[in-house]
């Protein structure tokens, strides 16, 4: 891979991300609880695709039936488990709404501009198929340098 090499920003083999802050707070959407802002329409099209996968998954919880983020915080966001189930469904619903107002409300490259693959300004993974599922490997050294410090911040606080 050459240090000059060029993407398209439309490349759909590409996710591309600003390291950034919502405006909003966030305890349930996993998509808040992270500090990847989407940069481009695709990735950002990824990104509520994956939002409305996770949502539409059903779990049963407590006699009554949850999408995929409710689950998963009841798992595993202690906070949360502290909650009265209406509130945590009731708060999801207000969390995605306000992510999906964030997401409209983004500046994000224009599809016709080209970035640096190994520049410092933005996260690129590639994107594959593998066999159903789309696999998001980092794709340079700054995103790779970032996901590991990330997963050490999880590491750290399940210890």
């Amino acid at each position: 891979m050459a240090d000059d090499e060029m993407i398209n920003v439309d490349d759909i083999n590409y996710a591309i991300y600003t390291i950034g802050k919502w405006e909003n707070s966030y305890e349930i959407n996993q998509i808040g609880l992270s500090s990847e802002i989407p940069a481009t329409k695709n990735t950002l099209t990824h990104v509520k695709f994956s939002m409305e996968e996770i949502r539409n998954t059903k779990f049963s919880s407590s006699d009554k039936i949850v999408n995929g983020f409710v689950a998963i915080a009841l798992h595993l966001n202690p906070k949360v488990q502290d909650m009265e189930l209406e509130e945590v469904i009731k708060l999801e619903e207000e969390e995605y709404q306000n992510i999906l107002k964030e997401l409209e409300g983004l500046e994000l490259l224009d599809d016709g501009e080209s970035i640096p693959l190994n520049g410092e300004d933005y996260l690129i993974y590639k994107l594959e198929k593998d066999c159903h599922v789309t696999k998001s490997t980092p794709a340079n050294l700054f995103t790779i340098n970032y996901y590991n410090n990330e997963l050490k911040k999880i590491e750290d606080a399940l210890d």
